[in-house]
């Protein structure tokens, strides 16, 4: 970007500008520059200039707000167009308490819905089931059947509605219920915008909440991706997560390198079942987190964006230019939230989302202040959807697109960022791919030595946490936190009792029979799986019926 003898003029004149600047001594409250790293352990420098960018191209390593190869956003006009959907992840309790609380975010302006499932939902699991006692409803909203998501989305238009279910091992399920829903309101799939998680690789590696073996589990969401390319092609297939790993304690660079890796597994793996990249790869998205450390932040974003173009283009030689987008919903990182002084989350939370949009994110969900302590309170709730609302149409970034381009630092860092994410994807690609990498736990290991890490740096007082390892006061105790009924287990047990009596069981019966024949074949089981929920066979009792074929996921003691 600069000609060789503007960047020897300027080595010169730094050269003597850091010799007057070594010579004035750090403060007692500041770092020694020379001590600055990212989360990622990227050293930071004093001051960027020109030369830290490199033998930077404009055209081929930043280019123009929707195209190739997209590092300064994905569409032409961004924000100026619209401003991110704003999609508050909710749900718990009831079906009627989460219906009331979606309604209640609609009302205050919020653009879109973001379902939260109880762990027994997650987990394949009827809220009748003896494991779910004690879990029911608790960090999510315990839907068993159709009958729950009718009363889930009760007076809430599907057609009109963008929503996101965070879902994963019993996704088919849950997408079932939803396209049968849609057809019972007089909605062809084809309507649909929403978005199913179904991202099962990260929780081998993070979260936990699997349920088949990985085989299995990979090809149930290429049957989901062959059957939404064809019947709901509006839907997002999957959200490919690298959230939940970034939770666990992975760096900024291990989450754009284990989300990506895992991006490429799924996509080889529709292409093995016989799917055209094309076909599916436009409704591909991703969800990230976005940390304290913002330009870093900003960074991850831009760099992640034009790696997977770029990924697209040359490895699976993509041609339609939607294939190589990379399109994000990011959260707020729950695992910075504290329990001391909560009203320093809503600090916290304003400057994460800062981040994400100035990453150019396309939907966001802030956190509330006492996520520390429970499930976000009514007034939390309010505070945090504020936050992405003022950020949108106060603060002005929203005016012009990528603003911070040209950022010596930014630049540099999403260079930076990119160069060691892609040594991570070498080494899983050695591995035989993210699949292989998991089942070795590479990836597992390298998030526990980072949270580990992380960990210490706290411990030691190297890393500040406001109101926890500096500046503490006596925490006085926060009021007005939300609690959830432990009664729920029972009242919940009577009702998928009394749904049962009343259905069908000769068809239930056929259905799910239907549904076995068909996991043991090579056929798309979506359909099956339509037909059995509509029926109003459960969740668990679905998920049952793969487990005696699939059998159940056990990680290896070594992990």
């Amino acid at each position: 970007m600069f000609d060789k003898e503007s960047v020897g003029r300027l080595k010169a004149a730094k050269a003597k500008w850091q010799e007057g600047a070594d010579k004035i001594p750090a403060g007692k409250t500041c770092k020694a520059y020379s001590d600055c790293t990212t989360s990622s352990g990227i050293d930071v420098k004093l001051l960027y200039t020109p030369e830290d960018v490199g033998e930077m191209d404009y055209m081929r390593d930043l280019g123009f707000p929707g195209e190739y190869p997209y590092t300064r956003g994905y569409q032409a006009t961004m924000y100026r167009g619209r401003l991110w959907t704003m999609r508050q992840y909710a749900g718990f309790a009831t079906v009627e308490e989460s219906n009331r609380r979606y309604k209640y975010l609609l009302n205050q302006g919020q653009t879109g819905l973001s379902i939260a499932f109880d762990l027994p939902t997650q987990l394949g699991m009827d809220a009748d089931h003896p494991l779910s006692e004690g879990e029911v409803g608790k960090v999510g909203v315990s839907v068993s059947s159709l009958a729950d998501l009718e009363v889930l989305f009760d007076g809430i238009p599907l057609d009109q509605v963008s929503t996101s279910m965070t879902i994963n091992a019993p996704a088919a399920v849950l997408m079932a219920m939803y396209i049968a829903l849609a057809r019972r309101k007089g909605i062809s799939a084809d309507k649909l915008n929403g978005t199913i998680q179904n991202d099962i690789l990260k929780e081998y590696s993070a979260r936990g909440t699997y349920i088949y073996p990985p085989a299995p589990s990979m090809r149930i969401i290429s049957d989901i991706f062959a059957y939404c390319s064809k019947e709901a092609p509006n839907w997002n297939m999957i959200s490919i997560s690298g959230y939940h790993m970034r939770e666990a304690g992975c760096t900024a660079v291990q989450e754009v390198a284990f989300t990506l890796a895992d991006g490429i597994a799924y996509v080889d793996a529709a292409i093995k079942a016989g799917l055209d990249v094309d076909s599916f790869a436009a409704r591909l998205s991703f969800f990230f987190d976005a940390h304290n450390n913002l330009l870093e932040e900003v960074a991850k974003f831009r760099a992640a964006r034009r790696m997977w173009a770029r990924i697209m283009k040359d490895r699976f030689h993509a041609k339609n230019p939607k294939s190589l987008m990379l399109r994000f919903h990011t959260q707020t990182a729950g695992c910075t939230l504290t329990s001391q002084q909560p009203d320093n989350n809503v600090v916290r939370v304003t400057l994460q989302a800062l981040a994400a949009v100035l990453g150019g994110t396309q939907s966001l969900h802030t956190n509330s202040r006492d996520e520390a302590l429970s499930l976000p309170s009514e007034d939390s709730v309010r505070i945090a959807l504020r936050t992405q609302q003022i950020i949108g149409y106060e603060s002005g970034v929203a005016d012009t697109v990528d603003p911070l381009a040209g950022s010596y630092f930014v630049e540099s860092m999403t260079n930076r960022i990119e160069e060691e994410a892609l040594k991570y994807i070498a080494k899983i690609d050695e591995l035989g791919g993210a699949v292989k990498a998991i089942e070795r736990g590479f990836i597992q290991q390298e998030i526990q030595n980072s949270s580990y890490q992380y960990q210490l740096e706290i411990e030691s007082g190297k890393k500040v946490i406001v109101g926890v390892n500096k500046f503490q006061v006596e925490n006085k105790p926060f009021k007005n936190l939300m609690h959830i009924d432990s009664a729920l287990f029972e009242k919940r047990h009577k009702e998928l009792a009394a749904m049962k009596s009343h259905r069908d069981a000769a068809k239930i019966e056929a259905a799910l029979a239907q549904v076995k024949v068909v996991a043991g074949t090579d056929e798309n089981l979506m359909p099956a799986i339509i037909d059995a929920v509509d029926a109003y066979a459960t969740l668990g009792e679905v998920c049952d019926v793969l487990r005696s074929v699939f059998g159940e996921y056990r990680p290896d003691a070594t992990f």
